[in-house]
């Protein structure tokens, strides 16, 4: 039988790529230790993905301390390593594209699935990359991406970035400057997902004051359930209901656990706990995955893309049938996307 197709909306493995030094993205077909690769996406049936960019800062915070503060990025350095990581991508498209084929629309989505090639959605998580100009903006549009997040969590010249703390409210800080308000109604513009996934608050108000379609979170959790900064509230997620969005389920462990603990015997109850809270709150057609792969601990009982089939097991046996079951790994992200991009 063949396994339920995935499309995730959430991994770091350009990261991993780039850090390594593999500019070509070779070691993703040959494989990779971690979460993420080739083999491991068509062993657990992953058809496709948003695929982050992301810059790491030059020091990072201890990964133990309970609220990590992470200092802006100097824009000369983001905007290299944007670069250079979107460059990744495309060098991995253009030696395989019967394996992995960047796509900017949900018919390219549905062609890349039917020839057996991973669908990939280029994704800029923080926008540091960009300079209040968006002329690299227009750039990466050109080169395929097609959803953004202003901030990760950090600040940067469009906004706050909802720091790691626990427990908090998400609540943290401003929200959008006038930059990110120009940034924000431009990539709406030219017809990208805007991922709410670590923006503040007072941010993710701005950006539904600003826009008008779908409000979308990549990457996140229930704070209901597991009270971190990085969790959304009910007023959010009813909110993003409101909107006919979407929320990607987080597999990060520390915002699965009520206790935030970063542990990887987590349970898959706790991912059902708040998939079954999501639902309540979306409505069936508005929940989906965003596992955040080779960037988090996730349940040991997952692992990496070779044990989605753990969590769609889980999801049979407790109840969700196939419909549900196909909504939720696959079919709302394509529903978000042939909604939303242009």
């Amino acid at each position: 039988m063949a396994h339920q197709a995935v499309f995730d909306g959430h991994n770091d493995v350009l990261l991993k790529l780039w850090e390594s030094g593999d500019r070509c993205g070779a070691g993703f077909f040959d494989g990779l230790p971690g979460h993420l690769d080739l083999a491991k996406c068509r062993e657990g049936g992953m058809s496709g993905g948003l695929f982050a960019v992301w810059v790491r800062g030059p020091a990072s915070p201890d990964e133990d301390d309970p609220a990590p503060v992470f200092p802006p990025l100097d824009p000369d350095h983001a905007r290299t390593v944007t670069l250079q990581m979107a460059a990744v991508l495309l060098r991995m498209a253009q030696a395989r594209p019967d394996a992995l084929r960047i796509c900017t629309d949900t018919a390219q989505i549905g062609e890349a699935e039917a020839d057996g090639a991973l669908a990939v959605v280029m994704h800029l998580e923080g926008a540091e990359g960009i300079g209040p100009d968006l002329d690299e903006l227009h750039v990466l549009h050109a080169a395929g991406l097609r959803s953004l997040g202003p901030v990760w969590s950090r600040d940067n010249i469009f906004g706050h970035g909802v720091p790691f703390r626990f427990p908090a409210s998400p609540d943290t800080g401003p929200g959008l400057t006038d930059a990110g308000r120009r940034l924000v109604q431009e990539a709406e513009r030219l017809g990208m997902v805007i991922d709410l996934s670590h923006i503040s608050e007072r941010g993710f108000d701005d950006v539904a004051r600003l826009t008008h379609g779908p409000l979308v979170a990549s990457h996140s959790g229930v704070h209901a359930l597991c009270p971190t900064s990085r969790n959304l509230t009910d007023r959010q997620l009813d909110m993003i209901a409101e909107r006919g969005g979407l929320v990607g389920l987080n597999l990060a462990v520390q915002f699965l656990r009520a206790d935030g603990a970063r542990d990887g015997a987590t349970q898959l109850a706790d991912v059902l706990r708040h998939l079954d809270h999501l639902i309540a709150r979306l409505g069936e057609g508005g929940v989906a995955l965003g596992s955040d792969f080779d960037g988090a601990v996730v349940p040991q009982e997952i692992g990496s893309a070779a044990g989605l089939p753990a969590l769609v097991a889980a999801m049979r046996a407790a109840g969700y049938g196939d419909r549900l079951v196909a909504r939720i790994c696959h079919d709302n992200w394509l529903d978000l996307l042939r909604r939303v991009l242009a």
